[in-house]
């Protein structure tokens, strides 16, 4: 979305087009799990007056949107790409089948998984757990525009505390939004270690990738 009010800015997709062709090169496997945020938001659709299953399915069409941009970005920089959706839309992408993901993944080809986890009332965030756990991640980010985890929002709240490491127990009892719930649960049960970050950050990926200690780490422990 970048600075307007909604749409896809090509100037964000292409600066994130151009970071993760780094990673590739470096030998990374990615998948993406993209959001629709920045179109629709089917529970803010369900506030609205509009059912709750129809607002979220629009939601998931809005991440499928969002995921052709960037698969078209990621092509433009030479990084072979792979939209897979959890709804069938075969005229434009792959339908999202684990061994297939596995199998780009293997080839060196970044995989962007659309529309969610294909079920209404599910986040985006629960989706990209599922995914993470299902292909065996090693790492899951989390991509947001603030720093990392802190104990409210630092947007609103200059005086919020920052966490550069917690446990997932603590995020889930302090209730601090990290993810919702169902995905922080699916990455502690399967022992995901997950990184919270500033995605608008130049260059944070890489040196994320290099050891330097980037925002937020949520793992195991106390």
């Amino acid at each position: 979305m970048g600075k307007a009010d909604f749409g896809i800015d090509p100037e964000v997709i292409a600066r994130l087009a151009g970071e993760i062709k780094g990673l590739v090169e470096a030998g990374v496997q990615i998948g993406l799990v993209i959001g629709g945020g920045n179109i629709f938001r089917g529970a803010g659709l369900a506030e609205a007056g509009i059912d709750r299953v129809t607002g979220d399915h629009m939601g998931m069409l809005a991440t499928v949107m969002n995921a052709l941009a960037m698969q078209d970005a990621l092509e433009r920089v030479g990084v072979p790409a792979r939209v897979m959706s959890s709804l069938s839309i075969h005229e434009v992408c792959e339908d999202y089948i684990r061994r297939r993901a596995v199998r780009h993944l293997e080839k060196g080809r970044v995989v962007v998984l659309a529309a969610g986890t294909g079920n209404p009332f599910f986040t985006t965030d629960s989706a990209a757990s599922l995914r993470a756990v299902e292909i065996g991640a090693e790492l899951l980010i989390k991509a947001t525009k603030v720093k990392g985890v802190y104990s409210a929002d630092p947007l609103k709240n200059p005086d919020a505390e920052f966490y550069p490491r917690l446990s997932y127990h603590q995020a889930l009892v302090q209730n601090l939004k990290v993810m919702d719930a169902t995905a922080i649960v699916l990455c502690r049960d399967n022992k995901i270690p997950l990184r919270v970050m500033n995605i608008n950050e130049p260059g944070a990926l890489m040196r994320l990738l290099r050891g330097e200690d980037i925002g937020s780490l949520v793992e195991s422990g106390d």
